[in-house]
């Protein structure tokens, strides 16, 4: 008899535990296209243009050490257009409570970035920025929600807008 009720137990949480319910699950959304122009609207990605930048390299500040680089690899669109694809990489820190009144409802953290522009073999030819991103955090979403660039917001998103590859814009 015993033998029974433990088979029928094991059957019993094993057909509870296999239950699907959809809105349990979180959307991620944090993928980064960075584009970089001027303001005359040229690329500075593509290294084949007089006036743009040769190269890049990308540092975490909040990393464990000093030099704690970050993978942003360089990609091309169809119509030629260089950006940076950033996915993840950088160490994320807490910011705040998105609501306080409200708890439970999410958390907002950010990463920090120093960008180095490089222009030409001289040292003092390159041309620096910090880039922060921020992210929200609910129940049901994980998003990018500000990106600023030195200080200056570059891209925004609401807390309802659907899930895609954001495309950030800076100008230098």
């Amino acid at each position: 008899m015993m033998k029974y009720f433990c088979g029928i137990f094991v059957a019993f949480f094993a057909l509870i535990s296999c239950k699907n319910d959809d809105d349990s699950l979180q959307r991620i959304d944090q993928a980064l296209n960075i584009y970089m122009k001027n303001s005359a609207g040229q690329d500075l990605l593509n290294s084949k243009k007089t006036g743009s930048f040769t190269g890049y390299s990308v540092n975490d500040i909040f990393g464990n050490k000093d030099n704690s680089p970050v993978n942003i690899s360089l990609r091309m669109t169809t119509d030629s257009l260089f950006y940076m694809d950033y996915l993840a990489g950088a160490k994320r820190r807490k910011l705040d409570s998105i609501s306080p009144e409200n708890p439970g409802t999410g958390t907002s953290y950010h990463s920090k970035m120093l960008i180095t522009f490089t222009k030409s073999t001289n040292v003092n030819d390159n041309v620096t920025g910090i880039l922060e991103i921020q992210y929200r955090n609910t129940p049901t979403v994980f998003q990018v929600s500000k990106v600023l660039y030195d200080g200056n917001e570059v891209f925004s998103k609401n807390a309802d807008a659907p899930t895609s590859i954001n495309t950030v814009t800076i100008t230098k």
